[in-house]
Formats: structure tokens, C-alpha cells, sequence
């Protein structure tokens, strides 16, 4: 396997940062072992001692054993870590020790010692790997005859511990190589390799119970297996030769073989990347021979195995002692005293390392896994582009997929708009709605993609699938372009494009049955505007049908394949029926019947209907020849207008009927108008005196001047006068009209004569002479009652009153003083007589107070009377005042009484 190389670490060595030199504060210490974490780096030594490097300008030294430091191992999570050393009975020991916890001289607190023995073994075992869980209740120790010991209990504070040898080896020459403890919920799992196999024991939670899985054969050496991060899911990674392979508590994952790498002395993990170490390989053999006085040289290799890429390589001419990361970087130490640092470059200049070696594959699972999003689409654009210049078309149309929402879909559609790149444009529209970023120009040249590629498969998928997000009017437009009229008409129908659909079935299908079974399906405002916009063109061709579907709308629209409902719980919905009667317009019988039987059904239609009806009526009537079928049209027509509940309008019909002469509807109009006058004139325009006759008597009290035109018309030919001697006696029988005004109506006749109206001013005369003589016996009468009137008050002013009734004129018991006495000759008791007449008689109180109301009035009229006549001689306009005068009823006949009994 052989992964590309580029260079995403700087390498220098460290540098003391007071004086720039290379950094010394190890250089006399012989390293045994080592570890980092928690902003330190720890390191053991030959003679017992520990050495805490917290900064490159800070180092604590302690003596931790007496003789050697063997094994330092620090958790993650906590300011504590283990050591495993000798002291003078040379007994493995192990130390917990406490950074949080120090003593007099800053030296970490030692928490607890253990004996690191394995319980049952004839001889003391050396320890070769050590490993504490981050809860620190569990440690588990790996000895050199292939034991694994586990100790239970808090490694801080118990002093018994429950120990347990979960694993024991009995082939000679195994040993302990790596341990490491793997978070699985709820359990804990302790992956442990030897020099011949890996291994996995599950614990239980609280540490309880436990069970061990050989994983894998194979086994690696000290330092060759570590424990992955949460980006390989915290796998157990060996390495054996030149082999590296991923081990699950279950079984063995992935393997990596990489070729001419060398032997794997060690491993490590940092931030993703898999470190190793190697020696023998092609990079060391090639320093050995090159290099003066390189000895054992060693090769660093920087793995990412996520996007699958090396991400350093560099061959020391030295043996590696261990490789730690801590300080954001990677810190290398060598066995001649130098130490060396890896420092990680920022995501942008890898990604631009990565353009620049046409690595673009690797650049974009570069930027997911570290989540650099605004960078991203970029990446897609540069390598859709790189691989459309190789002319890789297709690989170059999925990344141009990935950038759709961020790149202007124009951008790439200018690209592969050649015949020849159609199936990945197609690939690219298609994608386009998928993702419901398409416009009406993206879906009209993707269904033109479809129809020149004669791929009805993708455009029925493309019709039918309920996803994907496009312009529906535009792709029925496409479709019946191409004359695909069978997709478009499954559009329109599927996306409720109703006028689309009707449209397509008429213009271009012809299919007018089909049509109107469409409609019937609609709601009813869906089935109302088709119908209106249709109507005529199916009227043309199915006009059965077509009338059918219009009384459905007109009384009661269902549509098909509603289920049925009650009557009594439905609302009724109808059209206007006037609506319609422009498609019927050319077929005049049907449209007659149409409307015939709406009227029948709802009488109360609008009174466009009638008037419509009125006019068929009127217009067969007016062409009908045959006596029989018109007097049936005659009485058809005038049955229309007697109709009671009729809505027609009176003078629409007024001059329906008069533009076709219908002599009966004209009549019956006029009197249902009350236009008597209109009545009288036609009959005279037909020369009819029998008929002007009759409607003077019948409408002459309801207007009187019907006499004074008919007088006239009688009087206007010879052959009239004996009406006139007849129209006379029915003016004097009710007194309709003032001789004076027949006189003057006759005069201007030449055929009337004094002969003609002698009977009739004659007994006028008499009238008169006789309320002559009656007015003036009333005027005789009303003077004699005046004088006597005269003579009372005269008495009453001078003689006195003697009053001799004797019983009270309201209780009619005897009258008694004190009493009431008034000059109308009644009296009363004083109690009997009420407050409120004090001054007068309450007996004739009513009768005197409508005397003086009367009396009152007369003085009103006098004032209004005087006012009138002072306004008129100042006023320059004297019609205004007589105008303003009568609008206030001066002039009224009440008024006028009022004046005339005032003069």
C-alpha cells in the first residue's frame, strides 16, 4: 500500500527560549522511560529519579525510587500518574503519585505504593506495561511471563485492593507488550497485546464479572500498540513488521500494509494521526549510507489513516527514545540528546498543499473530518473543474452536484451544454430538483434533456415522483412543445393545472367528451371557471353534454365520485344561470329550454334570466306564421310576465315588448307601471274610443287628467262626438274636473259645439245656485247667533249675575258654603272644585280651551299672512319666497281655509 505524501508539519528542534539554544535540561539524564498529558511531560531515569517539564523553562527532579525507574504511565483526565520502579530489594513498585497533592519541595504527593508481584508465581516477575483507567478504580498491570494483572479499588486511597490475574501465558518467552482500556457502555474493556496474540476482557460495570476474547494472533513487540482516539472509534492499533492493524474487542479490523516502511518499533497516536516509528526501511537504509555517522537511523512516519494520507515522514540519523505530544505539537527525542518538534499547519495552507499536488480527493475528506465548511464548496469547484479539464465529465458533474446551493447552477450549465455532454447535464438538472434549487429554466431544459435523449422512463419517473421540487406550468409547457401530450396532461392532472389540462384536451387532443367528464370530477368553483371559459367550444361539439353539465352547476353541483351525502346535511351550491347564457348564444331552442327549466326548478333567478326568456319568447312570437302556434306563444309570453315571482326588469321588458309589438305585454306593463297616461295614448294611437273610454273610467281616480286627453282626443273627429256626451257624464257623476277646464279642453276642438256641453253646464249652474242659497242661510244663521252672542256679554258687563243653583254641578248634593261660583251658571263646593281650574270651570274648560286654540291660530295665520306679504315686496327674487312658502305648507289646503276664515 503506498498512500500519498505531503507535508503538513514543521520540524525544528527545540529551542531553550531564554538563550535560542538548543534545548539541554535532558541532556544528562539517562531516560528510561517517559509520557506526557495534562501540560507536562514526565520522564523516569537509571537512578531512581523523576522529572517533571512542565514549560521549557520550568523542570522538577525527585527522587521517586532508589534505584531505576522502569515504566510511567499518566491519565488523561486527572493530575495523577503511575511509575513502576526498584528500589534496593529490587521488587517491581508501583507509585501512584498526586500533582494536585504536593509537598514541602513542590514534588508530587505519592498516594499509594503497591508490590507489582503476580499472586501464585514461583519467581519475581519485571513489569512491561501498566495501564489506570480514568475513573481510577481499576489499573491493570502486564509482567514480563505474559501475566495481566487487574486491581480493583481506588488506586488513590485503598489499601486492599482486589486483585485478580485475568490472564496468564504458558508458553515460554510470551510477555505483556501493551494494555490499554477502551470506554464500550456501560462496560469497560481492557485490550492487552502480547508477543504472540491480542487480546480483549471485558469488565462489567462496577468492575464486576469479566470475560476474555483472544482477538487476534500476531501479537507485537513493546511500544508497538497504542490506543486510538474517538476518530477510529478508540480501537486498539498494533503493529507487527510491516503490517499495522486496527483490533475491535471482538475482532480484528482493518489492516494497513505499507511497503518499504520498514520494521514498526513504535507507535503512537496524536489528534487523528497515527505516528510511527520504523527502521530498516528503504528512507533509513538510503540515511545510512548517505549520512556520516548516522547510527541506527530511524524513520518517523505521520499517518492519517481517516483520509488515508501521510501527512510527515522524515528519517533521524539516530535511534528514536520516544515520541510525545503535548504543547499542541509533537515532541521527538533522540538518543544523541536532541529533541525535535512537530508542529501541525492550519487547515487552509493544508488544503492549498493538497490543490497543489492535485490532491483533491483527499483535500475534501480532509475538510469534513475537520468540519471546515467555508472552504468546502471550493474544493468542489477546484476539482469539478481539474476533472473537467482531463476530461473526466462525469466524475466532474458530481462534484459540481455537491456544490449545488452555494454555486450558480449557470456556471456549470454553460459547461456541458455540447450534445455530447447531455447524460451528465441531465445528471445535473436532475440533481438540481432534487434539491428544489431549480428554477423554470432549469426544468424546461432538463424535460428538453429527456425528450432529446427519448428517455420516457426518467421523464415519467421525473412526472410522477412526489420529491422533486419543479416549475409545474413550465414542465407542462415543455411537455406539450415536444407533444408529449400524454406527460403534460398527467401533469396538469396530478398538480390540479385544471386549465392546462382542458386546454391541451381541447386544442390539441380534440377530446370535448373527455373534457366535460373532467369537469364533472372538479369543485365546484374549479368546474364553474372551466365551464365559462369552455363552455362555447364544447357547446360546438357535445352540446348534450355540455347543457347536461350546466344544469348540474345551475341546481346543485356534486362532483363525481363524491360519496353520496343526506340532503338535509349538505349545502346546497349553484351558479348564477345568467353566467351561462353566452354559450348557449347561437342555439337559440336549447338555450330556451335550458332556461325554461331553471326557472321551473328555482323561480327566483336573476332577472337576466327572465329578460333573456322574455326576448326568445317575443322573437318566436314575432316570426311564427301559423295562427295557432302564435296566439300559444302570445299566451306563453304574457304568462312570463303575469308571473308572480318574475324578476325581470320593467323597462327592459318595457322595450322588449314594444320593439316587437306584442300589443298585450305592452298594455299589461304599462297598467302594472301605473303609466295610465301611456295606456290612454296607445289606445288613442290605435284610434280605439271604446278602450280610451274604458281606462278613463277605470284609472280616473287615480289620475283626473286622463279625462282632459281623452275630451280632446273624442273631440279631435266628427265620428268621436257621441263619446263626448258620454265622457261628460262620468266628469259630472264624480265631479272630476272643474267646468272652466272642460270648457277650455272643448274650445279648442272644431267639431265640439255650445250644444255639446249645454246639458252639462247647465246642471252645473243649478249646483251652484243651489250652495249659493245654502251659504247664505248659514251666513244669516251665523249673524243672528253673533248679535245674540252681543247682547250676553253686554248683559253681563252691566247688569249683575244672580246665581240660583242650589246642588254642586259634580257631586250633586246641596250646595253649602263655601262655594264656587262661574258665569256659565255652574257651581261647585269649595272641595269639589279643583286646584288646577282655579280661574275657570272645569265642566267647560275643554270646550273654551278649543275656542281659544282656534282663536290662537286665526292670530298665526294673520302674522304668517302679514310676513308673507313684507318678505315678497323687500325680496329681489320674489318666486324664491312663494317657493320657500309653499315648501313649509302656507299654501296647503288647510292653510288656505285658515286664510279664508281669517278674511
Amino acid at each position: 500500500m503506498s498512500w500519498p505524501t505531503v507535508k503538513f508539519f514543521d520540524s525544528d528542534e527545540l529551542k531553550d527560549p531564554d538563550t535560542q539554544q538548543p534545548f539541554d535540561k535532558l541532556k544528562d539524564i539517562t531516560i528510561t522511560c517517559c509520557t506526557c498529558g495534562r501540560g507536562q511531560m514526565l520522564f523516569g531515569d537509571g537512578e531512581g529519579k523523576m522529572h517533571i517539564l512542565s514549560s521549557l523553562r520550568e523542570m522538577l527532579s525527585y527522587q521517586a525510587y532508589e534505584l531505576r525507574v522502569h515504566i510511567v504511565y499518566q491519565l488523561k483526565q486527572r493530575n495523577i500518574f503511575v511509575t513502576v520502579g526498584d528500589d534496593e530489594d529490587l521488587q517491581p513498585l508501583i507509585k501512584v503519585w498526586n500533582c494536585d497533592k504536593r509537598d514541602k519541595s513542590g514534588s508530587p504527593g505519592m498516594a499509594r505504593s503497591i508490590r507489582a508481584s503476580v499472586p501464585g508465581a514461583k519467581t519475581q516477575c519485571s513489569v512491561t506495561a501498566i495501564c489506570a483507567h480514568e475513573n481510577t478504580n481499576i489499573m491493570a498491570v502486564g509482567f514480563k511471563d505474559g501475566s495481566v494483572l487487574l486491581l480493583k479499588g481506588n488506586i488513590t486511597r485503598d489499601r486492599v485492593s482486589k486483585n485478580r490475574v485475568i490472564h496468564r501465558e504458558l508458553e515460554p518467552g510470551v510477555h505483556i507488550t501493551g494494555l490499554g482500556f477502551k470506554p464500550v457502555d456501560p462496560n469497560v474493556v481492557l485490550m492487552y497485546s502480547t508477543n504472540r496474540a491480542v487480546y480483549s476482557y471485558v469488565i462489567g460495570e462496577n468492575a464486576e464479572g469479566g470475560k476474555e476474547t483472544e482477538v487476534a494472533l500476531g501479537g507485537c513487540e513493546l511500544n508497538c500498540c497504542t490506543l486510538a482516539d474517538h476518530t477510529q472509534d478508540h480501537n486498539f492499533v498494533v503493529a507487527k513488521g510491516e503490517t499495522i492493524y486496527f483490533a475491535t474487542p471482538s475482532v480484528l479490523g482493518q489492516c494497513l500494509v505499507f511497503d518499504g516502511a520498514g520494521e514498526k518499533v513504535m507507535l503512537r497516536w496524536y489528534r487523528g494521526y497515527l505516528i510511527v516509528v520504523a527502521t530498516g526501511g528503504k528512507m533509513s537504509r538510503h540515511v545510512s549510507s548517505s549520512v556520516p555517522g548516522a547510527k541506527d537511523p530511524m524513520t518517523i512516519f505521520i499517518y492519517d489513516v481517516q483520509n488515508k494520507f501521510a501527512a510527515y515522514q522524515f528519517t533521524y540519523p539516530c535511534r528514536v527514545i520516544d515520541v510525545l505530544s503535548e504543547w499542541g505539537c509533537i515532541i521527538v527525542l533522540l538518543r544523541d540528546g536532541k529533541i525535535y518538534r512537530l508542529e501541525e499547519i492550519d487547515t487552509k495552507t493544508k488544503i492549498d498543499t493538497l490543490f497543489k499536488k492535485n490532491l483533491y480527493p483527499i483535500a475534501i475528506s480532509l475538510a469534513k473530518s475537520h468540519s471546515y465548511s467555508d472552504g468546502l464548496v471550493d474544493i468542489f469547484i477546484q476539482y469539478g473543474d481539474h476533472l473537467y479539464s482531463k476530461g473526466d465529465y462525469e466524475g466532474a458533474i458530481n462534484q459540481y452536484i455537491l456544490t449545488i446551493g452555494q454555486l450558480e447552477p449557470s456556471y456549470v450549465i454553460r459547461k456541458f451544454l455540447d450534445t455530447q455532454k447531455i447524460n451528465n447535464l441531465t445528471s445535473y438538472l436532475k440533481a438540481l430538483h432534487e434539491r428544489g434549487m431549480a428554477n423554470a429554466d432549469h426544468t424546461t431544459l432538463l424535460l428538453n434533456c429527456y425528450t432529446k435523449l427519448r428517455d420516457n422512463d426518467q421523464l415519467d419517473k421525473f412526472i410522477s415522483e412526489d420529491q422533486t421540487a419543479f416549475e409545474v406550468e413550465t414542465a407542462i409547457k415543455v411537455c406539450r412543445q415536444a407533444n408529449n401530450h400524454k406527460y403534460a396532461l398527467k401533469l396538469a392532472e396530478k398538480y390540479k393545472q385544471h386549465d392546462w389540462y382542458l386546454r391541451i384536451q381541447l386544442e390539441d387532443e380534440n377530446q370535448h367528451l373527455e373534457t366535460v367528464k373532467y369537469i364533472c370530477k372538479l369543485s365546484f368553483k374549479d368546474a364553474l371557471r372551466a365551464t365559462k371559459l369552455y363552455g362555447k367550444a364544447l357547446m360546438q361539439v357535445v352540446p348534450d353534454d355540455t347543457t347536461a353539465l350546466i344544469s348540474r352547476l345551475c341546481t346543485d353541483w356534486v362532483p363525481d365520485g363524491t360519496p353520496a351525502h343526506p340532503s338535509s346535511g349538505r349545502t346546497w351550491v349553484y351558479a348564477n344561470t345568467a353566467d351561462f347564457i353566452q354559450v348557449f348564444m347561437g342555439d337559440k331552442k336549447r338555450l330556451t329550454s335550458f332556461l325554461e327549466a331553471q326557472i321551473a326548478i328555482r323561480p327566483s333567478q336573476n332577472e337576466v334570466v327572465y329578460n333573456t326568456l322574455l326576448e326568445l319568447y317575443l322573437m318566436e312570437w314575432s316570426t311564427c306564421v301559423v295562427r295557432e302556434e302564435k296566439v300559444a306563444k302570445e299566451r306563453r309570453a304574457l304568462e312570463l310576465l303575469k308571473k308572480s315571482d318574475a324578476t325581470y326588469d320593467l323597462d327592459h321588458a318595457l322595450v322588449l315588448v314594444q320593439l316587437h309589438n306584442f300589443s298585450a305585454g305592452i298594455l299589461y306593463l304599462y297598467e302594472k307601471s301605473e303609466l295610465f297616461q301611456q295606456i290612454l295614448l296607445y289606445h288613442m294611437e290605435q284610434q280605439d274610443p271604446k278602450s280610451v273610454m274604458e281606462t278613463c273610467i277605470r284609472n280616473c281616480t287615480r289620475d283626473v287628467n286622463l279625462w282632459v286627453q281623452a275630451l280632446s282626443f273624442f273631440a279631435s273627429k266628427e265620428e268621436y262626438k257621441p263619446w263626448v256626451g258620454e265622457a261628460l257624464k262620468n266628469i259630472e257623476k264624480d265631479q272630476l274636473l272643474p267646468p272652466l277646464l272642460v270648457m277650455q279642453t272643448l274650445a279648442e276642438s272644431p267639431f265640439a259645439t255650445l250644444n255639446d256641453i249645454k246639458p252639462f253646464i247647465v246642471k252645473h249652474l243649478q249646483e251652484e245656485n243651489e250652495q249659493i242659497a245654502k251659504d247664505e242661510t248659514l251666513v244669516r244663521q251665523y249673524r243672528e247667533n253673533t248679535a245674540k252672542m252681543r247682547e250676553q256679554i253686554k248683559e253681563l258687563q252691566t247688569t249683575a249675575k244672580i246665581f240660583q243653583v242650589m246642588k254642586c254641578s259634580l257631586c250633586k248634593r246641596g250646595l253649602t258654603l263655601p262655594a264656587v261660583h262661574f258665569l256659565c251658571q255652574h257651581s261647585f263646593h269649595r272641595e269639589c272644585h279643583q286646584e288646577e281650574y282655579e280661574n275657570e270651570c272645569q265642566i267647560c274648560a275643554k270646550e273654551n280651551r278649543k275656542v281659544l286654540d282656534y282663536i290662537q291660530k286665526q292670530g298665526e295665520q294673520t302674522n304668517l299672512h302679514e310676513n308673507f306679504h313684507a318678505q315678497l315686496q323687500r325680496s329681489a327674487d320674489g318666486f324664491s319666497v312663494v317657493a320657500d312658502y309653499f315648501g313649509r305648507g302656507v299654501f296647503s289646503n288647510k292653510g288656505a281655509a285658515g286664510g279664508g276664515a281669517q278674511k
